[in-house]
């Protein structure tokens, strides 16, 4: 048996299938870890989901923008785009919708060590804080259908960059869900920045007090590996606290995967895949 995460597949369905096949994933033996952005932007958004689907039993999923995005076009909250369009006009739409509804914001092993989310863990947030709060986002959205849609509704209508405990229980969870799914910088004062696309080491952007969230001074202790991905411009980067494997395969990049089960990390990547 092997885990392996793998990063942002963005509908990339040729290069996950080539990848699977270089570490030769095997579905009744074999557990992936999937950071999220499953949809959008690559050739084939529709089979990548109907794949992951088909596989569920054997796949952790944490959920990304793109993939929040995607049920708020279901519940026409936000707009569609062709790449997206075949999920929503396939008869199979509410089961994946409703599937993906049941997903997490943060996953966790302790016997190996590592904890998976899409963008990382606010560095405002212990692990328990991020427990408790990646649960009451996931409770919100798996509520019925109407409550779950007002719920988004209301997430989108602005972010909130800072955590402030007596805020209302809206502020906060927009707060947890932009953190969750959308952050890279971090001004020194711990407010978040969800703006900034560039690489880490961009000095206009660090000019600005900018430096990434996993560099922050104050940043409190996460007793687990963070596995994340959201960051193209970051790439491939690890170090003892976290492990990054956005490396852009959607941007004619490539599609990584890491081992997590076995002593040293064993990284594998294809090229993306063009139609």
């Amino acid at each position: 048996m092997a885990v392996w995460a793998i990063g942002d597949l963005q509908g990339c369905y040729g290069a996950f299938r080539k990848l699977l096949n270089e570490i030769a994933f095997d579905p009744q033996r074999d557990t992936l870890w999937l950071v999220g952005d499953l949809v959008n932007r690559g050739e084939d958004s529709l089979a990548t989901l109907e794949y992951i689907y088909s596989i569920r039993d054997s796949v952790k999923v944490v959920l990304g923008n793109h993939d929040i995005a995607l049920i708020a076009a279901y519940y026409g909250i936000k707009k569609s785009n062709p790449s997206i369009d075949p999920i929503l006009k396939s008869p199979d739409a509410k089961t994946y919708i409703d599937w993906l509804r049941t997903q997490k914001f943060l996953h966790i092993d302790y016997s190996l060590g590592y904890c998976m989310t899409h963008a990382g863990i606010s560095p405002e947030f212990d692990l328990g804080m991020a427990i408790h709060y990646a649960a009451q986002l996931e409770k919100s959205l798996q509520a019925d259908e109407l409550s779950a849609k007002q719920w988004m509704k209301k997430m989108f209508s602005h972010t909130f960059d800072h955590f402030f405990r007596h805020a209302s229980q809206e502020d906060i969870e927009r707060y947890a869900l932009s953190s969750f799914t959308m952050m890279r910088f971090c001004y020194e004062d711990l407010r978040l920045d969800f703006e900034q696309k560039g690489k880490p080491n961009d000095f206009a952007i660090r000019a600005k007090g900018m430096v990434p969230w996993f560099e922050v001074k104050g940043r409190k202790e996460i007793e687990l590996r963070i596995v994340f991905g959201h960051w193209s411009a970051l790439g491939f980067y690890h170090d003892a606290q976290v492990l990054a494997l956005d490396t852009g395969c959607v941007w004619d990049g490539k599609l990584t995967a890491a081992r997590l089960d076995s002593e040293m990390l064993e990284v594998v990547s294809v090229l993306c895949l063009k139609r």
